[in-house]
């Protein structure tokens, strides 16, 4: 064989081989379920150390999975191949946004590296649906005034991070009265939520308000309202550098807020809005019930989460 050949093929085959073992370290990195062909691929970006992503995200692509064929996968913050949401600086499998059609963040204070940045922002340039989830307004934090910190979940998700109403309180919401027949609120009914409420002072003009909060007086129901109401859910259309999106979002997302199937509707709801797919939400709202149990740890700060869980594990039978 003549040696140009030779070195020709000898390249392919560094690179097939190569790109066979970064599949392979994407495919560890993350937790995924194939769904039918045809259908969107929704990728999860979690990275957050107070209410539990890494097991409530998995716990809506499950039923999206179920209920509609969807391929879904969800990305973690890692530390030597382990889900450890206290490490801030590392989402893996983020290479799965370039052939995504949908990605629905729930991270907190990230301060990631250029390279992990740079394809979440331009997935959000890209025109496709994306959909957000109570930190997701404070998803990043890199100081020094960086865009990343209160301008991009401002103009992406409609809303960045204020303040909130105590850890110790909880919020009753209720929908929008007027945008009451849209399809996000299908089946959505009036419910108590663990989170306290946000701040949502600057709320886009352009934004379609769909929940309303009240800040309850403790963690339960019942308890005397305080403060202004705000809106917690919304929905809006973000205009990216190659298209416009369809964007989704609600500050609500305690662990043990999905608990309620109202939580669980809205979040359904929102994202099929955001495909483009408001046609498949009945009347009643999409079907919520679970698709395995959910005993999600309490949210908080330190070593709250499960530890030593790993991406392969979160969807095994």
């Amino acid at each position: 064989m003549k040696p140009h050949l030779q070195s020709a093929l000898l390249s392919t085959a560094v690179l097939a081989a190569t790109t066979c073992a970064m599949a392979s370290e994407t495919a560890a990195a993350v937790a995924r379920l194939n769904g039918e062909e045809g259908k969107p691929h929704l990728v999860f970006v979690t990275g957050d150390e107070e209410y539990r992503s890494e097991e409530t995200m998995p716990m809506l692509a499950r039923i999206l999975h179920r209920d509609h064929g969807f391929t879904v996968t969800v990305c973690f913050a890692l530390t030597d191949g382990v889900i450890d949401p206290n490490r801030t600086d590392n989402i893996e499998g983020l290479e799965v946004l370039e052939k995504a059609d949908m990605m629905i963040v729930n991270a907190r204070f990230r301060n990631l590296p250029d390279e992990q940045l740079q394809r979440i922002t331009a997935f959000a340039e890209s025109g496709k649906p994306m959909a957000g989830f109570r930190t997701a307004t404070h998803a990043f934090r890199y100081g020094g005034g960086h865009l990343m910190d209160k301008e991009w979940p401002q103009k992406v998700f409609g809303l960045p991070w204020i303040s909130h109403h105590g850890h110790m309180n909880s919020t009753d919401v209720t929908p929008v009265e007027k945008n009451a027949d849209h399809p996000v609120l299908r089946g959505v009914a009036p419910f108590h939520a663990r989170s306290w409420l946000y701040h949502a002072n600057t709320l886009l003009d352009t934004a379609t308000p769909l929940m309303t909060g009240r800040a309850v007086k403790g963690a339960e129901a019942g308890g005397e309202y305080f403060g202004d109401p705000h809106t917690v859910a919304w929905v809006h259309h973000y205009k990216g550098e190659k298209g416009g999106s369809r964007v989704f979002f609600t500050t609500l997302g305690h662990p043990a807020d999905f608990k309620q199937e109202s939580m669980r509707k809205l979040a359904l709801n929102g994202i099929l809005w955001a495909l483009g797919m408001e046609d498949a939400i009945p009347n009643t709202g999409s079907k919520a019930g679970f698709a395995a149990p959910y005993e999600p740890n309490e949210s908080g700060f330190g070593e709250k989460f499960k530890p030593g869980l790993k991406p392969a594990g979160i969807f095994a039978e």
